[in-house]
C-alpha cells in the first residue's frame, strides 16, 4: 500500500498530480533521503510520464518544503530538521483535535462506515510488520480523518504538518520500539468519530500528537 495509491484512488488524477502524490509519499517516507539530488530526467523516466509533470510535481513539492532548488545546482530533498519537532507540534495539536471534532460532528453515514471499516483493519493487525508499512497506516488514517472533516483548506494545512511529522518520525523509526500500538491507538479514535462524539475524539487526537512528540523526543 503507497500513501499516493490511497489518495489517488478516489478519482482520475492528471500524470503531475500522480507524480506528485508519488514524489511526495517516497520523500516523506524518506524512500528518497534527505539530501539526496533529485533528476528530473530519470524520475521521468521511472515513472513512465514526460519531464513537465514531473517538474510540476517538484514546484509543488517545494511549496511543501520537501524539496528544495538552487540555482545552477539542482534540486534536493530537504533535510530532516529536529529541532522543527516543537513547532511542528504546536502546530497539530491545535489541528488535529479540531479535524477529529469536525470530522465526528459533519462525517457522512458512508464516511462513518469507512472509518469503522478502517478502526477493524487496524486492529486485526498481526504483528510483527515492517515499521514503515505501519506508518503508512498511520497516514492513512490521518487523511481519513482529514476527509471525513470536510474542510479542504484545513485539510492542506494537516497534510503538510503530518508530512512533515512523518518525515522526523521516519528517521528516528530505527531507534524506537514497535509504532504498532501507536497506530492501533487509532482504532477507539476513529470509532469514537464514527460514533459523533466530538469530544473524545478531539481529546484522542490530541493525546495521538502529544505521544508522537513524547515518543521521538525519548529516541533523540
Amino acid at each position: 500500500m503507497t500513501i499516493a495509491a490511497v489518495e489517488g484512488a478516489a478519482s482520475s488524477v492528471s500524470l503531475a498530480e500522480q507524480a506528485y502524490l508519488t514524489l511526495r509519499d517516497r520523500l516523506i517516507m524518506l524512500e528518497i533521503r534527505p539530501g539526496d539530488p533529485i533528476n528530473d530526467t530519470a524520475l521521468a523516466a521511472e515513472l513512465g510520464v514526460g519531464r513537465t509533470p514531473v517538474r510540476e510535481a517538484l514546484k509543488r513539492l517545494e511549496v511543501d518544503h520537501l524539496v528544495v532548488s538552487y540555482p545552477r545546482r539542482g534540486t534536493f530533498a530537504t533535510i530532516v530538521d529536529i529541532t522543527e519537532l516543537a513547532d511542528v507540534s504546536e502546530i497539530r495539536e491545535q489541528l488535529e483535535p479540531l479535524a477529529a471534532r469536525r470530522a465526528a460532528r459533519a462525517a457522512s453515514t458512508s464516511m462513518r462506515a469507512r472509518l469503522r471499516e478502517t478502526a477493524s483493519t487496524i486492529e486485526g493487525l498481526a504483528e510483527p510488520i515492517d515499521q514503515r508499512e505501519l506508518m503508512r497506516y498511520d497516514i492513512t488514517v490521518h487523511r481519513l480523518i482529514y476527509e471525513a472533516a470536510g474542510n479542504p483548506h484545513l485539510t492542506d494545512a494537516l497534510i503538510r504538518y503530518d508530512n512533515l511529522a512523518t518525515r522526523i518520525w521516519c528517521l528516528v523509526l530505527d531507534k524506537v520500539p514497535s509504532v504498532a500500538g501507536h497506530i492501533k491507538e487509532h482504532a477507539d479514535l476513529l470509532r469514537a468519530i464514527a460514533d459523533g462524539d466530538a469530544e473524545t475524539a478531539g481529546r484522542m487526537a490530541l493525546e495521538h500528537v502529544t505521544s508522537f512528540e513524547k515518543t521521538i523526543r525519548q529516541a533523540l
